[in-house]
Parts: C-alpha cells; structure tokens; sequence
C-alpha cells in the first residue's frame, strides 16, 4: 500500500494523471482504439481539460471565453465512460503494488500508468518574488487574477523573453500598458530561434511601443505595502511597475515518479513506445525526456502541444496492443499581434541559415540547415512555405542555400 495506507483503494485500468492536451487526448484515444477497460483521467485543476496555448493570446485579451477553451464538454467524457477526476494532484507513486496518493490522503489503483503531468512554472527566487501582483501564466486562475488586476494597471514589467513573455507583451500593449520586457539573454527567443527571428520580434515589439531590455538580470522585486511597485535590475536601475508577469521556462512535474525510481534528470525519460522505466507506466508531453530523430538523435524534451498530441496517441495504441512508436516532425506556433509565427523542425545545432523573402514585409521565412541539410523552418504569415516545407524537414534534403532563398520558387519545386 502507498504510504502504509489501509483503506482499498479505487481501481482502474488505465489511470492518466494530468488533465492538459495530451492527458485528454490519451484517455480519448485509448476509446477510439477499442479499449474497453475503467480509464480514470486526473487533474490537479477544477475544472474538465482545456486547452492551454489560448492563456496568453485571446483568454489574455478577453476575447474568449472559458468555455471555448474546453478540449471537450463534460458530455464528451461521460458518454466515453472516461471519468475525469478534478482537483486530484498526486504525490507519492508506489510502482511496486500500482498505486497513487493524492494531496486530498485519496488512494487510487492502477493496472497502467499514464503520466502526462506536464510542469509547474518557474518562478523567480530573489527578494520580492513573493508579493502581491507578480504573476505566472500557466492556468486559466493565472490568467484571471491577471486580468482582474489591469484595469488598476498602467506599467507592467514581464520578465522573460520567450513565446510566453513576448506574448503576453503583445497583448498587453494592445491593451494600453506600458510594457517593458527583461531578457537575460543577448536577444529574444534565444532558446528556440536564430538570429534573423529574434531581430524581427525585436524590432517589432519596440515598433509598438514595448521597451525589450536584453542582457537583464532581476535582482529583487520592490513592494509597498505586500505589493508589487517596481523591478530592480543588476545595474541598479528600478523599473516602477504595477504588474510583473514572470515567463521564464517550467520545471517538470515529475518528482512523484523520480522518488518511485524512474530514470530521469530535469523530466523522465521514455522509450519510443513513451515507456518508462518503470512498469507498467507511460510518460507523454513536456514532461517526457526522449531520443528525437530532429534534435540529431539527442534526448530531448519538447514543450508544445504537437509532442503532448503524438506521444498520447502512440500511448493508446500501445495500450491498445497496436504496434506503434513516436517518430512526429515537431511544430510549434506563436501569435503576436497581427503575426503568426508557424515552425516545422528543431533549428538547434543548426550551423548556417537562410532567411527567404524580405522581413519587412512582414512576410518570410527562415530556414535553418546542418551540414547543408534542411533542419528546420519558421515561417512568418508564410503558410505556404510552412506547408511545402515540412517535407525539407523530414526528409533532411540536401538544398542549396541560393535556391532557398529564392522566394519566386516554391519550396515544392525543390
């Protein structure tokens, strides 16, 4: 029993902890398959899986609605006899006799495991970082107690220079605020783009009145009253602020399964099947380190819903006895203001790139290549290029640089 409890636990065939897109689509897929046994699909949240990439675009602005977020309505899972377990977080895995402890002291049995807790946001730890009104987009409760919070808000101070920062100072501009967005770095996206793209979004953001400070480091947080009034940098300089909005990457969770023995550093790691090392329990989504054909054959783990999306159907067919192994090309999406960013591949380790079509026209891709081979695109407002482009990708065309960025040919003709 987990933790010396006595009472017999709840059964179920399948359980899936973590309610994002590739828990949801597990538990649907597995029906789709055929599977007929007990599925049990746990949330740490209160509310039925809904979709996370809207928090910082229209859920931010107001211009959608929670319902619209919903993956499904509570019909879909009743119908599918899928019962969705909310407000259950777990914390102690016991691989050995295939059980869980949740916060709430709650037991539950499993026959398989499906883990696709995701991560919790990573926070700032210097002074400060604990006031009121320093926030993290992660939830549909963040993004409220934001929105609750801007109508008393004229500056905000985001720090973080990634998709979700630059995407919450996107809207937020448009909003009125004044926004100034700190990056550590010597450019935005560093993480997940070259060059070429950070010098756009760049441009862009500062076009429309973002102040973007790059090599910037937070060294406290300043509060009046519990409350958050400005940001320190290393420099000495203080940002007054009313908002801090803290974008900088998640931590995994995955301790439950680490403490129970599964092989993993910074996330869990899982075959092509998305087993773990330990019995009988499958991992999915960005919490799932894997070998990626796309990363040149490195173990990697990939936050997007596209890896959440194909991990969890690999899943179900395994569990469904359907021979199958996670081999998907990796895409990613971003909207910013009126642009929207689409990207084919994985451009790290990329050693030459080539920038197609001209960016002040707000139109153009970037290609990436290794050792004269297509790795990767990002595609802005092109969707043609992103389309025709995927096969360069997955097919690691050897293509010359000139032909590339010719943007009279379409990519298909190559």
């Amino acid at each position: 029993m987990v933790n010396g409890e006595s009472a017999p636990p709840t059964r179920f065939d399948v359980v899936v902890v973590g309610a994002g897109h590739g828990g949801a689509h597990v538990a649907a897929s597995l029906r789709q398959q055929g599977f007929i046994g007990s599925i049990a699909l746990l949330g740490d949240e209160a509310t039925l899986p809904y979709e996370r990439p809207p928090l910082t675009k229209d859920y931010l602005s107001g211009d959608t609605e929670f319902e619209r977020l919903l993956i499904h309505p509570a019909s879909f899972w009743h119908e599918r006899e899928i019962e969705v377990l909310t407000g259950r977080r777990v914390v102690e895995v016991d691989a050995e006799s295939h059980q869980l402890r949740c916060a709430d002291r709650s037991v539950i049995g499993y026959q398989s495991l499906i883990w696709a807790g995701g991560g919790s946001p990573r926070t700032l730890t210097c002074p400060g970082h604990d006031l009121t009104g320093v926030h993290t987009v992660r939830t549909t409760t963040d993004v409220d107690s934001i929105r609750a919070q801007l109508s008393s808000t004229s500056r905000v101070v985001v720090v973080g220079g990634g998709y979700i920062g630059l995407e919450t100072a996107a809207v937020l501009g448009e909003a009125g605020k004044h926004v100034t967005v700190l990056e550590s770095q010597d450019r935005v996206l560093a993480r997940v783009a070259g060059e070429p793209l950070a010098r756009f979004y760049q441009d862009e953001h500062r076009g429309r009145g973002v102040d973007i400070r790059l090599g910037a480091t937070v060294t406290r947080i300043e509060g009046s009253r519990s409350r958050v009034c400005g940001v320190t940098l290393s420099d000495g300089e203080t940002l007054p602020c009313d908002l801090v909005i803290v974008g900088i990457g998640i931590v995994p969770s995955v301790e439950p399964l680490l403490s129970a023995g599964a092989v993993g550093t910074g996330g869990v790691e899982v075959d092509k099947q998305c087993r773990t090392s330990l019995p009988d329990v499958f991992a999915i989504g960005d919490c799932a380190i894997h070998r990626n054909q796309y990363a040149n054959g490195e173990m990697i783990r990939l936050e997007s819903v596209q890896n959440a999306h194909d991990q969890a159907t690999v899943a179900a067919r395994v569990l469904s006895g359907v021979a199958a192994e996670y081999d998907a090309v990796p895409w990613f999406w971003s909207k910013q203001y009126d642009l929207r960013l689409q990207t084919i591949g994985l451009s790290r380790g990329h050693d030459e790139t080539v920038v197609r079509g001209d960016p002040s026209t707000r139109r153009f891709s970037v290609i990436y290549l290794r050792n004269s081979r297509v790795i990767a695109l990002d595609c802005v407002n092109s969707v043609k290029d992103y389309v025709q482009g995927k096969r360069l990708v997955t097919e690691s065309l050897v293509v010359d640089a000139s032909l590339l960025a010719d943007s009279t040919t379409p990519l298909k003709a190559l």
